[in-house]
């Protein structure tokens, strides 16, 4: 059974949720930062660092949502012709041609494809033509549900910490209209999680950042110490200033601090936090202060982690590719290059087979 039919399915969003979402999903970042403001349905909507590419001019949603009946009626299903379409429209522009496609069919694309397609290819495909927001909303509310070690934790981290202050109010939205309670009620309410690292959590999912570029080097230096004084401290846990800085501060300012950090102690405040073998708490913090400040690198481990070892973990895989194609992916490809000394591209096309790796390679993007 695959991934997309054996999880707690989202419920199809009708029109209104479609059109609701899409035009509240914003990727925010200057040059140089991880994040765009890209909303457009044309190439202009396409991030800088994005890595999918996009037609322009672009046919019409109706034209695309034709297409799409077109590869899906009859005996076969023209799979690439999928690809080929959805892989290369952006997320406003994959909304207004699902609108097209129920207008058209009376019926959801989603549903479709889930019937289409089958396998991670199904999967990757479901979860890209998505409207973003619920997209992780469903990714979230999975990742609630499930035990084992720490890389499930990594979905709320980066929806909390790697996307815009917009984006995460936009999936608390998605996530009440999907589910009967709120992000904030299931992630306080899991059972799988323990304070203080269920605390954090919480204040994650909660936040709303200050957006701006406005940095105090005196609450810096501050606030550097206070981190400090926190992690430094072996065997005894993080305290409650280390959660208030990293779920508070803006991205900008956190930055800031961390520079301090180094500066003032002569290492970066993540290498210190490995040190502190099996606690929890410090090894989400430290995914945390990486995807609210360098996301690249925390997202180049993800997919390189999917990937090395036994087997693939491709549900990993696909949310890293999916979730950055069309923010930040190209940056992520550098990060990769440096730290392993390969490819994205190379690696993907080493580990997977078939449709599932023409649409990640798609995502991915030239090298």
């Amino acid at each position: 059974m695959c991934w997309w039919c054996c999880c707690h399915s989202i419920p199809p969003l009708n029109l209104l949720l479609f059109r609701h979402f899409s035009h509240s999903i914003s990727f925010s970042a200057a040059a140089g930062e991880e994040e765009e403001e890209a909303a457009a349905s044309d190439t202009r909507g396409v991030a800088p660092m994005a890595s999918i590419s996009v037609p322009n001019p672009s046919p019409s949603s109706t034209e695309d949502a034709e297409n799409i009946r077109k590869a899906v009626q009859g005996w076969g299903t023209d799979e690439k012709a999928l690809i080929e379409i959805l892989g290369h429209r952006t997320a406003a522009q994959r909304a207004e041609i699902a609108i097209a496609y129920e207008g058209l069919y009376d019926e959801t694309l989603l549903d479709r494809l889930h019937s289409e397609l089958s396998g991670y290819f199904r999967s990757a495909m479901m979860l890209w033509t998505m409207d973003p927001a619920a997209r992780d909303a469903k990714l979230v509310n999975k990742a609630l549900r499930k035990k084992g070690d720490l890389r499930h934790l990594w979905v709320l981290v980066e929806v909390a910490c790697a996307s815009s202050p917009d984006h995460l109010v936009a999936v608390r939205k998605a996530y009440r209209s999907a589910y009967t309670s709120s992000l904030e009620e299931d992630v306080a309410s899991c059972s799988h999680l323990k304070d203080p690292l269920r605390q954090f959590l919480v204040r994650l999912v909660s936040s709303y950042r200050y957006a701006g570029e406005q940095v105090s080097d005196d609450l810096a230096g501050e606030e550097a110490a206070g981190l400090h004084s926190a992690v430094v401290s072996e065997g005894q846990p993080l305290h409650g200033d280390v959660v208030r800085i990293v779920s508070s501060r803006s991205k900008p300012q956190l930055r800031a601090t961390l520079e301090r950090y180094r500066q003032e102690h002569g290492k970066a405040i993540d290498e210190v936090l490995d040190g502190r073998r099996g606690d929890h708490l410090a090894a989400v913090l430290k995914a945390a202060l990486w995807c609210l400040t360098s996301p690249e690198k925390h997202f180049a481990g993800v997919i390189r982690t999917s990937i090395v070892g036994l087997g693939t973990d491709e549900e990993s895989l696909t949310r890293a590719i999916v979730s950055r194609a069309e923010v930040d992916m190209n940056k992520v490809k550098e990060e990769y290059k440096l730290r392993y000394s390969t490819t994205v591209t190379a690696d993907v096309r080493g580990d997977t087979s078939g449709y599932y790796m023409d649409i990640l390679r798609t995502l991915v993007g030239p090298e």
